[in-house]
C-alpha cells in the first residue's frame, strides 16, 4: 500500500531552518531521518518545501480565480515536506511517522494514496 508522509511545522521551526544556532541540530535530524527512510527501499517520492510564507493558494468561486499569498489554511502548523512511501501497512506507516523529527513537537499526517485503492 502507499501512503503520504505530510509533515507539519509550526512557525518556529520554520525559523530555526535559516535563522536559529540551532540549524544543525534540525538538519542533523532531518538527514538521518531522510538516510533512514530512502535506505530502507520504501520511498517512491518525496520533497521538503519552502516555507509557507512563500505559498500561493488558488480558489475558484464562482468561476472566479481567487489568488492570495500564503498557505490555503491558517493554522499554527504547516505542511513542510512529504514522502510517498510503499509499505504492507498503515501500522508500518505508522512507524516510520513516528521517527519523524517533526513528530513531537509538530505532527506527520498518514493518508493512503489514490493508487491504494
Amino acid at each position: 500500500m502507499q501512503y503520504a508522509l505530510l509533515f507539519y511545522e509550526n512557525s518556529q521551526q520554520f525559523m530555526t531552518r535559516e535563522h536559529d544556532p540551532e540549524t544543525v541540530a534540525y538538519w542533523g535530524a532531518w538527514k538521518a531521518y531522510v538516510e533512514d527512510i530512502s535506505a530502507s527501499g520504501i520511498v517512491r517520492g518525496g520533497e521538503g518545501l519552502l516555507g509557507p510564507e512563500t505559498a500561493t493558494s488558488l480558489r475558484i468561486r464562482d468561476g472566479q480565480h481567487q489568488v492570495q499569498d500564503g498557505p490555503f489554511a491558517d493554522a499554527k502548523e504547516q505542511l513542510g515536506g512529504f514522502f510517498i512511501i510503499e509499505v504492507d501497512d498503515l501500522d508500518a506507516a505508522l512507524a516510520w511517522a513516528a521517527k519523524a523529527p517533526c513528530a513531537p513537537y509538530g505532527g506527520v499526517e498518514i493518508r493512503p494514496t489514490l493508487t491504494t485503492m
